[in-house]
Formats: C-alpha cells, sequence, structure tokens
C-alpha cells in the first residue's frame, strides 16, 4: 500500500528537535544569564471512548481546526498471530480490505473515498496490529462509518479464488521491490531470523515469505479473516470536526449488527535470549 511513514518520520524528528530545544541546557551559551520560558512537556489529547455490546471499542477526539474527520478502523492482528508456514496473511488482508465488499461495490474504499472528497486512505501492517484509515469531510462521516462497517461485517464473501490469486501477485511484487531487489532489502531479515528462535512470532517478517503466500488457500484466508476481523477484536477511531451524539448514533446503527467473534487471549510472553554475541560472515561473491 502507499506509505506516510516519511511524513510521520518527519512529524516526529520535529516534535524530538522541538523538545530537545526546549529541554538543553545554557551554561555555555553567551547569554546564559537568560532564561527562557519554561516550555510545557506534556502532551494530553482529550477523548472519550465507549465498547458495543458486540465488543468494538470505539474512540472520539474533537478537533475542530478544519471541517473534516479522520477515520481510522485497527484490527489488533499483525504478523505475531501467523503460524510458520501460513505467514503474510495480516498483511494480504491490509490490500484486500481495500478492495469491494457486498455493498460498497466495485472499487472499494478508494473510489468511495475520491468520490466524497476524501484523502489520504491508507493502510499499515505490523508485528501485532493492521490499521485502515482516511481523511474525509465532515459531511461524509456517516458514509464512511457505513463502509467500514460493510468492511467489517460484509466483505469476506467477496474474496473469490481469482480476487485471491490476483493480490497475491501484488503482495509478491511489494515485496520484490521493498526486499529481494533493494539493496539491504534483507537486512531485518537476517537480524530477526538471528535474534529470535524459529517458533517465535517476531523471527519472520511481516510481509512474509513468496512461498507462504503462493501456498495459502481460499479457506486459510477466510478461516483467518473470521478469527481476528471480529468486532471484540477492532478498534473504531474517529478524530475531527464532528456531533458527538450524532456519530455515537451512526456507529450504533451500522456495527451493531456485525456479530461478536471467539473470546481472543493474549499471547504468552516470549522474551528472547541471546545466550552469547551472534556474529554473521559476510559471504564472498563472485565477479564476472
Amino acid at each position: 500500500m502507499k506509505s506516510n511513514r516519511l511524513t510521520m518520520a518527519a512529524t516526529a524528528m520535529a516534535v524530538t528537535a522541538l523538545v530537545g530545544c526546549s529541554t538543553a541546557s545554557n551554561e555555555s551559551s553567551p547569554s546564559a544569564s537568560y532564561q527562557a520560558p519554561a516550555q510545557a512537556t506534556n502532551f494530553d489529547v482529550e477523548f472519550s471512548r465507549f465498547t458495543l455490546d458486540n465488543g468494538l471499542k470505539v474512540i472520539f477526539h474533537i478537533d475542530r481546526s478544519d471541517p473534516v474527520v479522520a477515520v481510522a478502523l485497527t484490527s489488533h492482528v499483525g504478523s505475531a498471530r501467523e503460524l510458520p508456514g501460513r505467514t503474510g496473511f495480516a498483511h494480504l488482508f491490509e490490500h484486500l480490505l481495500f478492495l469491494e465488499s457486498e455493498n460498497l461495490g466495485k472499487g472499494g474504499l478508494d473510489k468511495m473515498s475520491a468520490r466524497i472528497g476524501g484523502s489520504g486512505a491508507n493502510g499499515s501492517t505490523s508485528r501485532d496490529r493492521t490499521n485502515y484509515y482516511q481523511t474525509v469531510p465532515n459531511d461524509a462521516l456517516e458514509k464512511m462509518i457505513w463502509a467500514e462497517a460493510d468492511k467489517l461485517g460484509f466483505f469476506i464473501n467477496t474474496v473469490t479464488e481469482q480476487v485471491l490469486a490476483k493480490e497475491k501477485q501484488v503482495v509478491k511484487n511489494e515485496k520484490r521491490q521493498s526486499g529481494d531487489n533493494r539493496p539491504y532489502g534483507h537486512t531485518n531479515y537476517v537480524i530477526d531470523k538471528n535474534l529470535y528462535p524459529p517458533t517465535h512470532p517476531y523471527s519472520w517478517q511481516v510481509i512474509g515469505s513468496l512461498e507462504d503466500l503462493q501456498n495459502a488457500t481460499l479457506k486459510d484466508v477466510k478461516d483467518f479473516f473470521n478469527d481476528w476481523y471480529v468486532p471484540n477484536n477492532v478498534t473504531l477511531t474517529i478524530a475531527g470536526d464532528f456531533d458527538v451524539k450524532q456519530a455515537k448514533m451512526w456507529v450504533n446503527k451500522y456495527f451493531d449488527e456485525i456479530k461478536r467473534g471467539e473470546t481472543i487471549t493474549n499471547l504468552t510472553k516470549q522474551p528472547a535470549v541471546l545466550e552469547h554475541s551472534k556474529k554473521q560472515k559476510n559471504k564472498k561473491t563472485q565477479t564476472r
């Protein structure tokens, strides 16, 4: 998927720089006698939250600075919930959920977001979560809440053998571009393989392996969705300029009918301990 990581990283670095400037000592400065006003270091974000009967967690944050609303759906599943030989499923769904659902139709979220003036529709996958987010004009909030509910409750039946085969190729191409054919693209792969035991859920890459992706069956994919993409494993976040009472009514209207899934237990903590230092020697390459 498209990535906003550079923008987010630049923002984080800017904030870090500002904090660093506000806390640095002036003792070596020619104007050390001047004491700048103390800068607040606390960063508080006001929000409210509630949980539906089916377990969906909802977070509201009001920001009246612009007439827009950001909507994010976070499923608490990442590559750490996969199994050896069945990797890459979490990231595969990051792609699949931007396609059509039973009521959303062809083009999925991307097409609908563009049609209503939205921007920034994107997603990301990590070891522990997968999220989907977009920003829309505040008068389109109801439509976006409906679309997210449709994805969660009425999506998986639209995934056919043909759809799965196509998205497999998209993900495999992404892996080649971001890792296989990129200088130092396998750095994290090598580090993680040597840092964690083979059965540790952090020992494989989020994007999975080409072999595992190719071997994934339609049943495998549907089982993964039905296990993890359930209301009691998902958080809906809405932030921006909107009416809280009205938004809550829309959330109830469109999400209440989605059934709760099986109880999901936390993973057992698996601290990785290296008994000794590991060194990897570079393999000599032949020159033409």
